[in-house]
């Protein structure tokens, strides 16, 4: 949990400098992590972690069907 965490959302800046801002940044991490799990295992198709967490950073501002596309992203 801890490598896919360092590996995928890199905590080099911290946009706070009390320990209530530091704390918060690492808890909205986890709990991306989180989704982004539930998401992986909803997929039916088998995506790399690492692949599947580039695809939604690319496609975070558009207004597509997740699940849909995860599913086919070549008919999208």
């Amino acid at each position: 949990m801890f490598k896919r965490l360092k590996q995928n959302f890199p905590l080099k800046y911290f946009l706070g400098d009390n320990q209530n801002a530091i704390e918060i940044q690492i808890w909205v991490s986890l709990i991306i992590q989180l989704i982004m799990l539930v998401i992986q295992r909803k997929a039916q198709r088998n995506w790399a972690y690492s692949n599947m967490m580039s695809v939604i950073r690319y496609h975070l501002m558009t207004y597509i069907d997740l699940f849909k596309f995860l599913k086919n992203p070549e008919a999208n």
